[in-house]
């Protein structure tokens, strides 16, 4: 049987067999989100997640970038607020700011990510490119990270003076321990596959040249698995890390990045990075 391909706004959602497969289809943004592609990666993770011919999902990005967090062009450029009007009550307008346009991706990826920490299934995060930011928190939120070995992780998100969101804070220390946690927020190093795996950020690392066929036997090879008992262990799992708490933490992270999205400083940091200049932070 010929696999199912669904197109969405730069998202490919396929099924094969008993795996399905999301992919962030976007590669002149290096797969940063905005709005309407943030929506669609949450409806297919849902249909995916919850479709019980499914027995285990990759999320993949393209050659050069697993995906890049929140689209700051499109934060920066976003000047028409009608365009947004749909997602308020009786077409209300919305107000322009940072804070908002970074409220209304974070919204649906922050549902996209506690979908996937709930699915009874399997996620595997196939990171063939870069993941950073927004990218590394829907990352660590699969069961199974593998990479390719040209594949780089970074934090990233104090190049522009914002918070950490997309559950890096929950679960960055819960994957890493505090004081690697600590050094990928202050000193934002760029770990290599090989680094990424010493620090177990990810479980394996695969050729470039293979990367994808890899990965796709790994989700076969689960898909054929005892997916019903391994639903109830991951959801002990879940459990045993707090992972009830997961929503409550990300509303937190949401609440935080709007407010600092607000601040001079995030202007500053907006301003140098389209400008490819250091940015001059006053911690305001």
């Amino acid at each position: 049987m010929e696999p199912v391909v669904v197109e969405l706004y730069h998202i490919r959602m396929q099924r094969k067999d008993a795996i399905g497969i999301i992919r962030l289809d976007r590669p002149e943004r290096f797969n940063a989100l905005d709005v309407a592609m943030a929506r669609d990666l949450r409806k297919a993770a849902l249909q995916l997640a919850r479709d019980p011919a499914i027995r285990c999902v990759i999320l993949a990005g393209t050659d050069r970038a697993f995906c890049s967090g929140a689209d700051l062009k499109y934060v920066r450029e976003r000047e028409h607020p009608e365009d947004f009007s749909y997602l308020q009550p009786e077409a209300r307008p919305v107000e322009g700011g940072y804070g908002r346009s970074f409220k209304e991706i974070l919204e649906y990826l922050h549902s996209t990510i506690s979908e996937i920490r709930r699915a009874p299934k399997p996620f595997i995060a196939a990171v063939k490119g870069v993941a950073a930011a927004g990218g590394l928190g829907l990352a660590m939120a699969c069961d199974l990270v593998f990479a390719s070995d040209r594949a780089a992780f970074e934090w990233a998100y104090s190049k522009t003076s914002l918070t950490g969101a997309e559950s890096t804070t929950f679960l960055l220390p819960r994957l890493i321990g505090l004081r690697r946690a600590m050094e990928m927020v202050f000193l934002n190093p760029r770990l290599n596959a090989q680094q990424a795996l010493e620090w177990g950020l990810i479980n394996g690392i695969f050729p470039f040249e293979t990367f994808d066929q890899e990965v796709e036997a790994i989700a076969h090879r689960l898909a054929r698995g005892p997916t019903r008992a391994w639903a109830i262990t991951k959801a002990l799992i879940n459990e045993a890390l707090g992972i009830d708490r997961l929503d409550s933490h990300m509303a937190k992270e949401l609440r935080c990045l709007v407010e600092i999205a607000e601040t001079p400083d995030f202007a500053e940091g907006l301003a140098a990075f389209f400008e490819k200049r250091e940015p001059h932070f006053r911690g305001a």
